[in-house]
């Protein structure tokens, strides 16, 4: 099986560092507009050659599109003559709504759309880690809509690269995404620009620990990427900020009222979420 992987950065690097030495991968080839994203991604192996879409497109049987939710509509939107054949695209965008409401009904076979629900703060092929993907989940979406061979082929990959499978509709995931991974940035980046509009900032930092580190941790993601992210899914991010300023305000009255006891059975509620995840 050929694999071609547009976008070299960290998750599409990644993928090629998980394939790399899979039984049934029999070649990796990437495709990057970024002159020095192909040089690291050929320094540290990540792909043996570079080609043109076009080109993957003959080559490959199977092309992981790693780039931003718009590039990703642009290389479906130029894929329609993959019609009729067996080849397998599969998308790794953070949205899913737009990208499968985007899909040319004539290659909606060819599409499987996924989300690996992994990743760090880090970006670029600099940035590929090999077991970025190993045990983490993949949502994919609408997966009745792909054809049966695109779907055994994500399936066969994802599965041999140690991943949880999951299946819901794009905007199931679009919202459930909104809550555990979009609003967490929002919060991140708010508490980070929190912080640096103290006139002490510098003195304030000092004193930072590891319950600081980790909720601003997510603030040194990529701008450009997460406006990209916040614009595609704009309405359920609203709703989960506004949700979570609903319960913000409940801590803040409690404290504002001396009320203790209230306090003390908000945090108690919260603690509850480690239960789910036992």
């Amino acid at each position: 099986m050929k694999i071609g992987i547009v976008g070299l950065g960290l998750m599409g690097g990644s993928m090629a560092l998980a394939l790399k030495h899979r039984s049934f991968i029999s070649s990796i080839i990437g495709c990057d507009h970024n002159e020095e994203h192909q040089m690291i991604a050929l320094q540290r192996g990540l792909v043996e050659s570079f080609m043109s879409f076009e080109e993957l497109k003959i080559h490959c049987d199977v092309i992981f599109l790693a780039i931003p939710v718009d590039g990703v509509i642009d290389f479906l939107q130029k894929s329609t003559d993959l019609a009729g054949s067996d080849k397998t695209l599969i998308d790794l965008g953070s949205t899913k709504a737009l990208i499968v409401d985007a899909i040319p009904a004539v290659i909606r076979k060819n599409v499987v759309a996924a989300h690996p629900m992994t990743g760090t703060e880090q970006f670029g092929p600099a940035a590929a880690l090999e077991g970025l993907y190993a045990e983490k989940v993949v949502v994919l979406c609408d997966l009745e809509h792909s054809g049966d061979t695109q779907r055994d082929t994500a399936l066969r990959i994802f599965q041999a690269i140690g991943m949880q499978i999951r299946t819901m509709g794009a905007e199931q995931h679009d919202r459930h995404a909104a809550f555990i991974s979009h609003m967490p940035h929002v919060i991140s980046y708010a508490l980070a620009n929190t912080v640096l509009a103290q006139e002490e900032k510098e003195n304030i930092l000092t004193l930072a620990a590891g319950g600081f580190r980790s909720m601003s941790r997510l603030a040194k993601s990529s701008p450009v990427m997460w406006e990209d992210i916040f614009r595609q899914n704009r309405e359920n991010v609203i709703e989960a900020i506004e949700l979570f300023e609903v319960e913000l305000h409940a801590l803040k009255t409690a404290l504002q009222n001396k009320d203790y006891s209230e306090l003390r059975r908000e945090m108690k509620g919260a603690n509850k979420l480690y239960d789910i995840f036992k």
